[in-house]
């Protein structure tokens, strides 16, 4: 034990706490001090250093993938050109917003310095084109057309034009082989703007700002696969911009390539006939009018029959890609977007609606054979079909006599089809409809495919539309209390049918069924869905969704992720009916039919050829023609707006496209040389041992200056107009006497 009293002890415990506290207080009261000295005293100096201090990215953009036809051809690429950009950021520090840099720079571009400054500014609600719509925080591009001696002059002159930079760049180039521009299939690209950077709100944005982002086609549809992934080496740096060391880096991933199922040699042959049939329609003179046709727009699809796959899709008016590359000027945005260019930005094989006339006719005898009818009776072919005071001609007004449906089709008989949707429409009760109304012809449209979207792996796909039952009662509540202001108005044409569509706009009415029955009235239906449609006849019922994409393949070629078609469903009748309507479709060729004196000198023992001729009534304008065809192996639908008559304005450029795919003359005799695509190219690309793929030459079109002799008959005649309708409705008036 120790000697040391108890008293004494507990003063030296005490005596090393007060020390110990002493030396904490201490402790804190120096690091307070310290701690006011840098955050208040000196707080704004360091605020500033630190503020220099940071992190700099430098970004490399990643090359985009190449978009390719079924056999390797570039539809769109990559080429190197001397892109001169403009930092926004860095002019606004100049106190002039960098005004001189920018017209001295126009002056070594040999642009205007307005020009230049249109350029660099940013896109807004009241700015027009052309605007800069990315991230003000990238280098904006002015031109990606300069020469070498401007770039370097711009590089020697540094001092000159700060914020400016002259570098060579990977910039998208849209080949157009063959002339085949493909502009409304293949899109086009714009920079990525802040508003798309903010709505990944999940996690990291997709984007950097130095990203081009597709915006249409299957440029957009794709965009994730082609973008690929930039790269970004990240700087340590000081106040003075010093680079202190690297941070971090993340090498640039270049983009995959899209094989398409595009042939673009095929591609180049529709473009060019669709147009030079628009350009030859110009010229004929409307009979009933006397007017010339005005051909405004037009599409053409060509499908693979059993897939579903696009081999060629051209739509008018088209554009060239090119000009969306660098940006867009204002005078090219204008004609893009205007009225007087007629929308040339709209891929009318995907979004062009339009009643389908005659080409609807296998639809209604699929509906009437699905309401009880047999498809091999004889049925009525009058010349005419009364309806109270309306009376509904047929075709020239001449009649047939007792026909099959597969005749009707064949002659395009209109009072067959008048007659059986009148029949069913009283058979499901009329404007009082039965609760188990059967609405065959509504159903099988539906079943068909139309009224919804195919399912095409392109951007923007319009539905159509098929005015049933239900179509008609929501219409009516959309536009009721327009209908009822604009009747109570007075006692004009107009204002008559308004207050009558206001009380009875919901009930579907006799000659609303007779219509339909032939693809009028309110009927909408887009070329994809008509193809798709008759594709399912010719392969046996199958609808597939249309796809343009055939495989995605990794830069360095080693994976391949085929694109298989993908079954949207069948169609909904027997086998025996399939077999039926592909017959009366055949007939359609043949002496006697609709489309015969088109197809003079087929080779109908060796490549069987089916078709159906179609003009329908647009309410305000001039007839819509139609002429959807096929073989075993390829489906083609051309439709042409204000053209006239379906074998008349589109059945030379058909029959000239299928000439050209299965190498065929005007006599019919097949040269297996000249065919471009006898058969349905099955495989991909050849991948090459180095990554790259295989691309075959591509020949200019030459089309044959010799068109097939016209048939005993003549041209297909012109129709006379009679009476009614529903003015007023969106889509087109009762029909009066519709051409097939």
């Amino acid at each position: 034990m120790s000697n040391i009293p108890e008293t004494g002890r507990t003063q030296r415990v005490q005596i090393r706490l007060i020390v110990i506290q002493v030396l904490v207080f201490s402790l804190l009261l120096t690091l307070g001090g310290r701690l006011w000295y840098l955050q208040i005293r000196n707080g704004d100096e360091y605020t500033a250093e630190a503020a220099g201090n940071g992190v700099q990215q430098v970004v490399q953009p990643a090359v985009r993938g190449s978009i390719l036809d079924a056999r390797g051809v570039a539809l769109a690429d990559n080429e190197t050109r001397l892109v001169v950009s403009a930092s926004r950021t860095e002019l606004l520090k100049m106190k002039d917003d960098g005004v001189g840099v920018l017209t001295r720079l126009a002056d070594v571009l040999g642009m205007k310095a307005k020009d230049v400054q249109d350029k660099v500014r940013l896109c807004d609600s009241k700015t027009p084109q052309p605007c800069w719509n990315g991230s003000p925080y990238q280098p904006i591009p002015v031109t990606d057309e300069a020469t070498t001696q401007q770039a370097l002059q711009i590089r020697e002159r540094a001092e000159d034009f700060p914020g400016i930079t002259a570098e060579p760049t990977a910039v998208r180039r849209y080949a157009a082989p063959a002339k085949a521009k493909t502009a409304q299939v293949l899109g086009y690209l714009s920079p990525v703007t802040d508003e798309e950077i903010k709505q990944a709100q999940d996690g990291p944005s997709p984007y950097l700002r130095s990203d081009q982002v597709g915006r249409s086609g299957i440029e957009r549809t794709y965009d994730k696969e082609l973008r690929g992934k930039a790269g970004v080496t990240r700087y340590e740096v000081d106040n003075l911009g010093r680079v202190m060391g690297e941070a971090e880096n993340d090498p640039a991933v270049a983009g995959s390539t899209l094989v398409t199922s595009l042939d673009a040699r095929v591609q180049a042959v529709a473009e060019y006939e669709l147009a030079q049939a628009m350009k030859t329609v110009r010229q004929e003179t409307d009979k009933i009018t006397g007017r010339k046709y005005e051909a405004d727009s037009g599409a053409v699809v060509v499908m693979e029959s059993k897939t579903g796959r696009v081999v060629s899709m051209a739509s008018q008016p088209d554009y060239d890609p090119n000009d969306w590359v660098g940006g867009i000027s204002g005078k090219q945005y204008a004609k893009l977007t205007s009225k007087k260019s007629n929308y040339p930005l709209l891929n009318r094989g995907i979004q062009g609606q339009a009643p389908a006339g005659s080409i609807f006719k296998v639809v209604s005898a699929s509906a009437a054979v699905r309401g009880g009818h047999a498809f091999n009776d004889l049925y009525e072919c009058s010349s005419s079909y009364s309806l109270g005071n309306q009376t509904f001609a047929n075709f020239e007004s001449k009649g047939h006599g007792p026909i099959t449906l597969g005749d009707a089709l064949k002659y395009s008989c209109n009072t067959v089809f008048y007659r059986l949707g009148h029949d069913e429409w009283v058979k499901d009760g009329g404007i009082k409809p039965k609760k188990d109304a059967k609405n065959w012809f509504y159903r099988t449209a539906r079943d068909f495919g139309l009224g919804s979207e195919t399912g095409i792996d392109l951007p923007n796909e319009v539905k159509g539309r098929i005015p049933d039952r239900q179509w008609k009662q929501d219409f009516w509540k959309a536009n009721k209390d327009a209908w009822c202001k604009e009747g109570k108005k007075g006692g004009t044409y107009v204002q008559q049918i308004a207050y009558e569509s206001c009380l009875e706009g919901n009930q579907l009415k006799a000659y609303d069924s007779i219509n339909y029955a032939i693809g009028q009235g309110d009927v909408l239906v887009t070329p994809i869905q008509m193809a798709t449609a008759y594709a399912a006849i010719s392969n046996g019922g199958t609808l597939h969704e249309p796809t343009v994409g055939k495989a995605v393949i990794s830069p360095d070629g080693k994976s391949v992720r085929e694109i298989t078609p993908k079954v949207s469903g069948k169609l909904p009748v027997s086998a025996r009916t399939i077999k039926d309507l592909d017959k009366g479709l055949r007939s359609v060729v043949e002496p006697g039919g609709t489309a015969a004196w088109r197809f003079g000198g087929w080779p109908q023992d060796k490549i069987p050829m089916r078709a159906k001729t179609g003009t329908a009534q647009v309410y305000g304008k001039q007839t819509t023609a139609w002429f959807a065809t096929y073989t075993d192996d390829f489906t083609i639908v051309m439709t042409i707006s204000q053209g006239g008559t379906g074998s008349g304005a589109a059945g030379p450029a058909v029959r000239k496209i299928y000439d050209a795919l299965y190498g065929l003359d005007a006599e019919g005799n097949q040269d297996k040389k000249r065919a471009l695509l006898p058969k349905p190219q099955k495989a991909l690309p050849k991948i090459q041992s180095d990554g790259t793929i295989y691309a075959p030459k591509v020949e200019p079109y030459d089309p044959a200056p010799v068109t097939p002799e016209q048939q005993p008959g003549g041209q297909e005649p012109q129709l006379p107009l009679q009476p009614g309708g529903q003015p007023g409705l969106t889509g087109s008036p009762a029909s009066t006497g519709r051409q097939p």
